[in-house]
């Protein structure tokens, strides 16, 4: 909940594409739309982080589809086979998917 009385929180919840990321994520849009946080939250969207390269089995793809479609924006991000094995190279360039969700979320992409 927001600290301050009458803010409202922006909140982006994030999830591994498997069974245990998806189902959580349900979880909490559940919980949102319930009503529970009542105005002081609003969830701008869900964030889908792969969980190994390749393509979704089906049973995932149609579990991320349930969980996206109670929500108002969901981004598909790629995976990064480099950024397994290392530091991320902040000088380096991000996949376009990447700059779409900094860029809806009114993000800056720059260092500051």
């Amino acid at each position: 909940m927001p600290e301050n009385r009458g803010s409202v929180s922006r909140v982006v919840l994030v999830a591994r594409t498997n069974f245990a990321g998806l189902t959580a994520a349900q979880h909490a849009a559940i919980e949102w739309a319930s009503g529970l946080f009542g105005d002081a939250v609003r969830v701008d969207g869900l964030v889908l982080i792969p969980d190994m390269p390749g393509r979704m089995p089906k049973e995932l793809r149609h579990l991320a589809q349930v969980v996206a479609g109670g929500l108002p924006n969901t981004w598909t991000l790629p995976w990064v086979d480099a950024w397994r094995f290392g530091p991320l190279d902040p000088t380096g360039d991000m996949p376009k998917e990447f700059h779409l969700l900094l860029a809806d979320l009114h993000l800056n992409t720059t260092a500051p």
